[in-house]
């Protein structure tokens, strides 16, 4: 399913073609894309993504991506190319821990510093702990939102979630035309099974059948 596809099924199925609510179907759609991916069920490669920067001397902080929702991992890469986890803790323990900044070595530990600001604009940045003594790659694998089907006209949950994709926008159209409380229970009760159904695209995904075993439930 196409954005086009997915706005015209929109109108077809709520049999509303008034100015204002086909105005606002991509913001429909944009919050339907939000319940899918903040849903912790999904778990699926398509929301996480890899970047790479690089660790400076006496650099304490490390920026993080624009599109960046939350970690999954951080490595620094020494120059063996030997890759070093880093382990998440508080702020407050990296500021304990490392209480002069001047102390250096292979970052052991990151802490997530601050967050996203619009005014002035800043991406948000991890402090790390000691403070890296010379220049080092650094990997980082994170959960992002990926682009919206509004935004491409094709996307992975229009080729792959149709279901949950479609109901959970005919939720939020439906909700703004203060619709029928039945036809928004039947709304739900799709949507719950296309999401269900993506949750085991997930679980797949996370499964290998010559070391797990086959699923079977």
């Amino acid at each position: 399913m196409n954005y086009t596809q997915l706005t015209a099924a929109v109108q077809s199925y709520t049999e509303n073609q008034e100015t204002t609510f086909v105005a606002t179907i991509d913001t429909f759609i944009r919050q339907a894309e939000e319940r899918i991916t903040r849903n912790p069920q999904v778990r699926i490669p398509e929301l996480r993504k890899n970047a790479t920067s690089t660790l400076t001397t006496g650099g304490v902080y490390l920026t993080r991506p624009a599109d960046f929702l939350a970690v999954s991992s951080i490595a620094v890469i020494d120059m063996t190319g030997q890759y070093s986890y880093v382990y998440d803790k508080d702020v407050n323990f990296i500021r304990e821990a490392y209480p002069n900044p001047a102390t250096l070595g292979l970052p052991q530990f990151y802490a997530q510093f601050d967050g996203d600001r619009v005014n002035p604009a800043s991406d948000g940045h991890f402090i790390l702990g000691p403070t890296p003594d010379q220049d080092y790659p650094v990997e980082l694998h994170y959960y992002y939102d990926p682009p919206s089907i509004v935004d491409t006209g094709t996307s992975w949950f229009g080729e792959n979630a149709e279901i949950a994709l479609l109901y959970g926008t005919l939720l939020e159209a439906y909700a703004f035309m203060k619709g029928d409380a039945d036809v928004m229970q039947g709304y739900q009760l799709r949507y719950d099974e296309g999401m269900a159904a993506l949750g085991v695209v997930g679980l797949r995904s996370g499964r290998d059948n010559y070391k797990d075993g086959e699923l079977t439930a």
